[in-house]
């Protein structure tokens, strides 16, 4: 399943690519739907690349069939992205801690100047691999 997402920022987009890539952001991140538990596990600056590995784990609810199959606490995953700052490009990969051979994602975050302010289009590409419930979960 291919999947966009369009945010919007009152800020530049250097600004809104340094949040992104300050560590120090993921861990305010409560109350995300769906998501917790949010860990910032790796971290390496370098002039205009910054790389990131955080944990997530999934904390939504399931459906029973879904359920049947997967066991919620074991929905954990690292992102590793790395951050582009001079072309305000990010691209990034999911690592599921479990169900390696089910989950696969990755994709790209790019920052434009929208006027006033910034736009981020994240886009990318989720693949599941579980009968008869793939469907629910993309």
């Amino acid at each position: 399943m291919r999947f966009e997402l369009r945010q919007s920022f009152t800020c530049s987009p250097a600004e809104v690519d340094a949040a992104y890539a300050d560590p120090t952001l993921y861990p305010t991140l409560v109350g995300l739907p769906k998501l917790g538990d949010i860990e910032v596990l790796d971290h390496e600056a370098g002039d205009d690349r910054t790389r990131l590995s955080i944990r997530f784990a999934f904390t939504g609810d399931l459906p029973p069939a879904v359920t049947a199959v997967v066991d919620p606490r074991r929905l954990t995953w690292v992102q590793e992205s790395v951050h582009d700052l001079a072309r305000g490009v990010t691209t990034f990969r999911l690592l599921p801690d479990h169900y390696p051979d089910r989950l696969q994602a990755s994709g790209s975050a790019t920052v434009t100047d929208a006027g006033d302010g910034a736009r981020r289009v994240v886009a990318g590409e989720l693949k599941v691999r579980a009968p008869l419930v793939a469907g629910k979960v993309e």
